[in-house]
């Protein structure tokens, strides 16, 4: 099949199976005489496998981290199980960190409970007058 069929069958766009190809996430097709790429059912699996892990927030590390160890037939799903476990605690950590934020959000939103004036907004003199945290190192997959 062509790449806008291969496309079409994985619910995505051409352009994003040639990212996954540049990116090594999806192995280059064959080509056709015409030069035409020419993709199979190997093509179809790989890339629905890769769009389930990114609707999962996988990194691309991630990703092919497991690509590789579906690879191999030989061992156990010892890494693959501490490939999630790792991915579980990084979506705790961003739980907690958008937890934070929305506390902060709400105690904004309480300082302007109607139709002002601008000048007296207490949302916007809240955010001018907010102290800037030191920036956190982040321990999650994200940087």
């Amino acid at each position: 099949m062509k790449i806008g069929e291969l496309a079409q069958v994985a619910q995505c766009t051409v352009e994003t199976v040639r990212y996954y190809e540049k990116e090594g996430l999806l192995s280059a097709p064959a080509r056709t005489m015409a030069n035409y790429r020419s993709y199979g059912e190997f093509h179809v699996e790989r890339l629905r496998f890769v769009r389930n892990c990114r609707a999962l927030d996988m990194t691309h590390a991630e990703i092919h981290t497991l690509l590789g160890l579906m690879d191999q037939s030989a061992g156990d799903c010892g890494g693959v199980n501490q490939l999630l476990d790792e991915h579980i605690a990084h979506v705790d950590v961003r739980m907690a960190e958008l937890s934070q934020l929305k506390q902060q959000l709400s105690e904004l939103r309480q300082r302007c409970q109607s139709d002002q004036a601008m000048a007296a907004c207490g949302i916007l003199q809240g955010l001018a007058s907010m102290e800037t945290e030191p920036r956190h190192d982040r321990h999650t997959h994200l940087g």
